[in-house]
């Protein structure tokens, strides 16, 4: 009776111990899960939201249960809810513990069996937690192992009721001010262990290593990429640098807004160099000059030409150059035509300084006055120019019956023999001869004349005359009767002024 009563006490205080030992709330999860305080369960790691760049070569990223696959991007993914959900790969006796606790349990106060369960342990989407002692809500209890297996609470967002009981965060988490577990940033504390040619990039629960952007790893080394051999980046030139790379443009083009196209630089309008005229072509420019000018050695500025050393034929008289073009002058006694040539000024017909009894005879160059009256004793004027020896005077007999005068001008330097004036009797006798000759004036045999009929004579210049300079040359006409009984003569005085020049 007393072993009996002893017994019967003894299982009293174990049950009592029991209600009133501590409990101890186990929180680690496998990989790819990490621990939930507020729901109180492991949940799944998103690592296509934390890990950069989880996939390569154009693939998506889909996440799953303890993991992410790497897919095309034209791949379909079919989400079928009606299949269970697979238990995330926890410890195996762990896991078949719990799977078989929750299978199993029928509600509060009713005994379950989780032999060889590990320390710990979750099913995922399951809602049971194995743990190593009691936690608060509906548990269910190991006689043999003393194992606690408890569902979650139903609300997640729930605290624990006691706020100042101390939870057991898993690795990579703390306990925070409101008692729950919050990840630690191993890369601000400065407890990671990347190198020093590494980036730290925090991650829930823990923490990665990876190299700096424009690096890749190499062994156990960042090395610099050399973005400049891999993918044509820019338009025209691409400049490597540690980690990264920029582009440049030829002479002549600028950096686009993008950065990497190059567009034309309009160098006529951003910085104009050109003297004058000023072309863009595609990544330069060219400088021209404006007529009368040229370029000088520096192709920019400009430079006269000197249009009077290029040719002696540009004017007729003479050249004088000027910036950027040249003009053409002409003597005393000329006038400019048509930009280059010369012509005579006929200044008898504007502005001379002949008196009334004069009369102003125009030549090449210049002109000159002359006497209205030129007959001299013992000749008198009868009609213009025209002198008469009267037959009455006894002096007449041995002088030419008429002289009559006549002027013109000549060109210096005109080309020989040439044919200059013509004579011709004006009082044609019946049963005459006319002789023709030259009577003076033709001392140095300037001049030739020829009789082209039996009336009429052409003089002839044959020898180059020089000006300016006068010649008076008398033309006589001698006519006589076939019998020979009558003779007479005429003199025609002609007046030959050589211009000063050729023109």
């Amino acid at each position: 009776m007393l072993r009996t009563l002893f017994l019967t006490m003894l299982t009293l205080a174990l049950a009592k111990s029991q209600e009133t030992e501590e409990t101890i709330t186990y929180t680690q999860c496998t990989d790819g899960y990490e621990w939930d305080p507020v729901r109180q369960q492991c949940k799944d790691i998103d690592e296509c939201d934390i890990v950069p760049d989880a996939c390569k070569g154009g693939m998506k990223c889909v996440n799953h249960y303890g993991g992410y696959l790497c897919l095309p991007k034209t791949a379909q993914i079919i989400v079928n809810n009606e299949q269970p959900q697979q238990e995330t790969p926890a410890t195996s006796e762990a896991v078949g513990a719990a799977a078989n606790a929750a299978a199993t349990a029928g509600g509060p106060g009713r005994g379950v069996t989780a032999t060889g369960m590990a320390a710990s342990g979750v099913v995922p989407r399951g809602g049971f937690v194995a743990s190593a002692a009691a936690v608060a809500g509906p548990e269910m209890q190991s006689g043999r192992n003393n194992f606690v297996i408890r569902r979650n609470p139903a609300d997640p967002q729930r605290i624990p009721s006691n706020p100042t009981h101390r939870i057991q965060c898993a690795t990579g988490y703390e306990q925070s001010e409101h008692n729950v577990c919050q990840d630690i940033d191993e890369c601000t504390a400065g407890t990671h262990n990347c190198r020093a040619d590494q980036v730290c990039i925090n991650l829930r629960g823990s923490f990665t290593c990876q190299c700096p952007p424009g690096y890749q790893s190499r062994g156990e080394q960042c090395v610099d990429i050399d973005e400049c051999t891999i993918t044509p980046y820019c338009h025209q030139r691409c400049v490597n640098t540690p980690g990264s790379f920029y582009c440049q443009c030829s002479p002549g083009f600028q950096l686009a807004a993008n950065n990497y196209t190059c567009v034309d630089i309009n160098e006529c309008d951003a910085s104009n160099q050109c003297a004058q005229q000023c072309y863009n072509i595609l990544g330069s420019f060219i400088c021209q000059c404006n007529q009368g000018y040229e370029l000088s050695s520096d192709r920019l500025n400009c430079e006269d030409i000197d249009e009077c050393r290029t040719s002696s034929y540009l004017c007729q008289y003479q050249c004088v150059n000027e910036p950027g073009k040249f003009s053409c002058m002409c003597p005393q006694g000329y006038q400019v035509m048509r930009s280059r040539t010369c012509q005579d000024i006929n200044e008898c017909e504007t502005t001379n300084e002949c008196r009334e009894d004069e009369m102003c005879w125009n030549y090449h160059g210049g002109f000159r006055c002359y006497p209205r009256n030129p007959c001299q004793d013992p000749y008198i004027l009868t009609s213009e120019n025209r002198c008469v020896c009267p037959v009455s005077n006894a002096v007449c007999r041995e002088l030419p019956q008429s002289i009559v005068y006549k002027y013109m001008s000549i060109r210096s330097d005109r080309s020989v023999p040439s044919d200059i004036f013509q004579i011709q009797a004006t009082t044609i006798y019946a049963n005459t001869i006319n002789t023709f000759r030259i009577k003076s004036g033709n001392e140095n045999g300037e001049f030739y004349l020829r009789q082209t009929s039996p009336v009429s004579a052409m003089l002839v210049l044959v020898k180059t005359l020089s000006g300016p300079r006068e010649y008076i040359v008398d033309l006589e006409m001698l006519t006589v009767n076939s019998l020979g009984t009558f003779r007479t003569s005429s003199v025609l005085r002609l007046t030959i002024i050589v211009g000063p020049f050729a023109f």
